[in-house]
This record gives structure tokens, sequence and C-alpha cells, in this order.
């Protein structure tokens, strides 16, 4: 049996203004494809499935869309689907009568009663091609204060964080419940949450806080779990020996991960459940230039040349670059964004740093009588570019003051 764990797909993101439609239409016909040449049985979305809590009608088309590509593609599959703290979880439940009879389970809240986890809800049994049970899943989406009880009692961790502690015994109650059912069958587990110890995408995820705190150890997932699917970092990494795993994005979402390499995770029920990476190709190509640090405006422009980017690259597939340019001159913006306009790439990012200017005393403002405007002008100009203005400067300041 051949499992399939990934996550963070954030579909209905824009960079920039830019829609990523075409990136994410081309990375579930990919995943689609790997479905069918991998023969997997079963497919988990940890969370984060959209990019926001009101998914475009386009957004939501495009889910239900791959649902049935991958459903085509290999009618036995199964799979199971939580929402992470983007995601609208009763919006992405509502279609759950229709989507369980076809063998997808999606799970965006967590339902407790009186004896605590619905576990006919949250354990759910993953079947190999003859039908045969082999393995259990225990579906648990992004937690929020509410869903930790014993938090809600104002209980303390002792040594520990009093969230961590909370989380902690609702893992371990779960689990227990989970083990009960599943005897000596392996016992999957999903999260949405960030793990101590993990490497984060600097601007990139959101940081999630349960109860006032940001991560929890993974230890909080019992030894009786063989694997946990994670999902909300970025990076593809593994925690706790590989037992603890983050799948990563499908492509980067941000300049933090251009040098990621993204991709899904698969795991093999027959190797032991050891998690193997199976990088995918980029959709789109992403640029940070310089790639460290800010470059002059001349030196930019030739690394943008040296892409030899194509002009009849269609537009949706057209590379994004992040520039970080040290202003040599006043005018440095507006020629950057003539060097792109020129270019078949979209500008994903801009920033300019301009040269430390050394700071001037305070001084009594001067009179006016001993002053001009155009002197107050340069002045101000000197301070804030670090140099003398030019005629066209001086022009420019003139035909203003004309208008005055």
């Amino acid at each position: 049996m051949r499992i399939l764990h990934t996550a963070d797909w954030h579909i209905g993101q824009t960079l920039n203004g830019w829609s990523r439609e075409h990136e994410h239409r081309t990375f579930l016909e990919g995943l689609r494809d790997l479905i069918l040449s991998g023969r997997i049985d079963a497919l988990l979305v940890a969370g984060d499935v959209f990019d926001g809590i009101s998914p475009s009608g386009e957004a939501q088309r495009l889910l239900y869309g791959a649902i049935a590509d991958f459903l085509r593609a290999n009618p036995r599959l199964q799979i199971v689907m939580t929402a992470g703290n983007h995601d609208p979880a009763q919006r992405l439940e509502a279609p759950e009568a229709v989507l369980a009879a076809l063998g997808v389970h999606v799970i965006g809240t967590l339902r407790q009663g009186p004896d605590g986890v619905d576990m006919d809800r949250h354990l759910i049994a993953l079947r190999d091609s003859s039908d045969t049970i082999r393995a259990y899943v225990l579906a648990v989406p992004f937690l929020r204060a509410a869903d930790l009880p014993s938090l809600q009692l104002g209980a303390v961790g002792g040594t520990e964080p009093a969230v961590t502690a909370a989380a902690r015994t609702l893992h371990l109650g779960m689990a227990k419940a989970a083990t009960a059912r599943a005897k000596d069958l392996p016992l999957l587990a999903m999260g949405h949450l960030t793990c101590a110890g993990g490497l984060e995408s600097e601007g990139a995820e959101r940081r999630i806080l349960i109860g006032g705190e940001h991560a929890v150890p993974p230890d909080i997932f019992p030894p009786t779990l063989s694997y946990v699917a994670l999902g909300h970092l970025h990076r593809p990494q593994s925690l706790d020996g590989g037992r603890v795993r983050y799948s990563g994005s499908p492509f980067p979402l941000s300049a933090a991960e251009i040098t990621y390499d993204h991709g899904v995770t698969l795991l093999d029920l027959d190797e032991g459940l050891v998690p193997r990476h199976i990088s995918l190709p980029r959709p789109v190509a992403m640029h940070r230039l310089p790639e460290r640090g800010a470059a002059p405006l001349a030196d930019v422009a030739a690394a943008l040349a040296a892409l030899n980017l194509s002009p009849d690259t269609p537009r949706n597939a057209q590379s994004f670059v992040y520039l970080s340019i040290l202003a040599d001159r006043p005018v440095t913006q507006i020629r950057a964004e003539a060097l792109l306009d020129a270019l078949p790439l979209r500008l994903a990012g801009l920033s300019i740093t301009r040269p430390e200017v050394a700071a001037i005393p305070d001084a009594p403002p001067p009179n006016l009588s001993e002053t001009s405007p155009e002197d107050l002008f340069i002045a101000a100009f000197r301070q804030a570019h670090g140099q003398e203005p030019v005629s066209a400067h001086l022009a420019a300041f003139r035909d203003a003051m004309s208008e005055v």
C-alpha cells in the first residue's frame, strides 16, 4: 500500500497581484499523473488547501476539479483532507456528504462530544487495492484554543507550558482510542501546527498561536503513531527521526522559499513507512536578484539579461523576480520599473536600499529672509539622497514652484 503526503497548496494565492492559478493547475495535473504512475492508494492533504477563508469560485472549482481528476486516475483512491489555519473550515466541510460517497474525507473542525473526540469521524481506515484495511489515519485539523478542553478548564502544564500539556493530553487520548480500534495495524496521524525544531520560512508562514503558544514539541504525538503527516511549514523536513514530517509546499510561495526542494512525501507500507521525498518540477521559475543583499541597478540589469528569458512565454507562465536594488541615484525606482516593463517576467517584490547619509546636527530652521525655497529644496534633496540634485531635478522643482 502506497500513501502520498502533501500539504500547503494555498490555492488562490496571489503574488504582488499576480494570480498563481497556472502554477496550481500545473501542480495538480502533475499530482494526478503521480497518483497514476506511482500506484498511490491514499492521498493525505494536511491543511492550507486554500490561501484564505474566502476562496473564490475559481479556486474552489480548481480544487474539486482536481479531486475529480485524481479519482478518474484511480477510482479506488482514498483522500483525507484536513483544514489548516488559512482554510475556511466549515466551508471546506460543506460538500462532505457528496465527497464521502466518493472516498474523500474532509475534516475541517475537531468534533467532540461529552465522551471526547468523535472517533467515528476522525479515525479513517485506509484500504489497499484489494479492499483490505492496511492502516488507519487519525485526521486532526488545525487546532484552536477551544479544541483543548483542559486548557479551557485552566489546567497548567507543570514543567511545560499549559498549551503543550493540553495538546499532549488531547493527542494522547485520541491515540489511545485509535489504537484500541486499529489493534496491531499501523496508525498514522495528520496535523497542522508548528513543531519546535522545525525550520520556518521568514515572512511566508503566518505565525499561529494556540492559547498564546507558538510551537509545541514533536513528542506530543505518542510513539504509538507510526507516522505524523504535518502541514504549515513550507520547507520539507523531518523531525523525531522521520516519524514526524512536513511535506512542505508544492512550489515557492515567497522569496524565502526559492532555494527549497519542493515536493511531496511518499510512504510505502511494505517498506516500513519510511518517508521518501519526491521532488516536483517548478511550474514557474522564481528568482531573487541579487541572491543576497542589494546591488546597483546596472548589476541587477546585467543579471536579468543573463536569465535569457523567452519573449514568447505566456504571461501566466513568466518567471517571478524579487529585486533588491542599491540606489545610486534618485530615479532608481523609475528606471527599475521601466527596465522590468521591457522584459518577459513578473515582479514579485522590489526593495530599494538607499545609501546611508551622515546625520546632520540639529539646527534651528533658517529664517525665510535668509534663504529661498530652492535652497531648502536642495538641502532636503541632499539629505534624502546623499548627493546634489542635477539640472533636471532643479527644472522640475522650478516648474512646480511656478504653479504654486
